[in-house]
């Protein structure tokens, strides 16, 4: 048995997560982590003060040691300064990834470790096995509508080591029915749908609040004027909605398929494969982390360029600075920034960051 620190979210799942551990025989304590204020009056809502109540009521419910733990600067530093850096350089970042790198097994972990504990347990939809060899795996959620193995994806050794995911073994109807049991206040509570820790904030606003819009022409693959942007930081590549221009083809949007930075062009095409940039089978993926096995030899993998996407077969390639990835199958809309995350069946080989998009 271990003694964990259990990150309690104020939602179902880490509150399960805590129960299962003490049905498990373990030494459990709750940690509230307080990475977000929303203290720059930003658009949306960010209820903190609620969910930290909520831990706090599901820690005395299970009569377990509770405290916060203040993480506001790091979380600044190391999510919102790359968030808002990457959208400035036209790239897509992907927070609730690097959240759970830097933020929940990192700078938490790390705290957890220090005070003595042996592991940090969350609410994630993923599985953690043991090898032969001693490491630690990670294998895709019991649940396949919740899987959330996708957000672990650039985690190392040493943090998958020291993690535990009770609720990753089970669908999440069963996990209801755990916090019910046990009385939990949180037991019928509403998922969240917001951005790692901050709540129901439109990715829009967030931005928004601090990149200032920078208009520009928005431009078919011609080059031909359609109309105006906002800003290339408000937009993303594959958008069909929300460029504001109206398509002349009935039942055919235009879709965003590339940002000149220098021209502070948006470009939009057809949603179609010959769409030149909207569809590629060839990318460069750079920041590597693998969690058993480099990334330093030629194999055949499972992608996932992104969260809820299908499997896509493809062959890693080692180049300089990272891998270059070729999918079997042309893929839509990949973009620069993004997580794409590989798994060996359902285990999960670790990820990195497109950085570059071919044909």
């Amino acid at each position: 048995m271990a003694k964990v620190l259990v990150g309690l979210s104020g939602g179902v799942d880490s509150s399960a997560a805590a129960a299962l551990l003490i049905e498990q025989g373990h030494e459990v304590s709750g940690a509230f982590m307080k990475n977000w204020i929303n203290a720059e009056g930003l658009p949306g809502d960010c209820p903190w003060e609620e969910d930290l109540e909520d831990a706090l009521a599901v820690a005395r419910k299970l009569g377990i040691e509770f405290r916060v733990v203040d993480l506001i600067d790091q979380y600044k530093t190391r999510i919102v300064d790359y968030l808002v850096e990457g959208y400035r350089t036209g790239i897509t970042p992907n927070p609730d990834v690097w959240c759970n790198r830097e933020m929940k097994f990192g700078v938490f972990l790390d705290y957890a470790l220090d005070q003595g504990f042996e592991a940090v347990a969350t609410g994630h939809y993923a599985r953690r096995r043991l090898l032969t060899n001693g490491e630690a795996a990670v294998l895709k959620g019991a649940d396949p509508n919740k899987d959330q193995s996708y957000f672990l994806a650039l985690m190392t050794q040493r943090q998958v080591k020291h993690a535990m995911f009770p609720v990753g073994e089970m669908l999440k109807p069963r996990v209801r029915e755990v916090a019910r049991r046990h009385d939990l206040p949180t037991a019928e509570k509403k998922d969240s749908q917001g951005i790692c820790f901050i709540g129901e904030i439109k990715m829009r606003d967030f931005i928004r609040h601090y990149l200032p819009d920078k208009p520009g022409e928005i431009v078919d693959t011609s080059g031909k004027v359609l109309g105006q942007h906002d800003g290339l930081h408000l937009y993303t590549l594959g958008q069909r909605k929300g460029h504001g221009v109206a398509s002349p083809r009935s039942g055919m949007a235009y879709v965003v398929v590339a940002k000149n930075l220098e021209a502070n062009q948006l470009v939009v095409g057809w949603d179609e494969a010959s769409t030149a940039g909207l569809y590629a089978t060839r990318c460069k993926v750079g920041m590597l982390s693998s969690i058993n096995e480099a990334f330093d030899h030629p194999m055949s993998v499972d992608a996932l360029p992104r969260y809820r996407a299908k499997p896509e077969p493809c062959q890693l390639v080692p180049v300089e600075g990272g891998i270059e990835v070729r999918f079997h199958n042309p893929q839509r809309a990949l973009a620069i920034g993004q997580i794409c995350a590989f798994y060996n069946g359902g285990r999960l080989l670790g990820g990195g960051v497109f950085e570059g998009i071919y044909e």
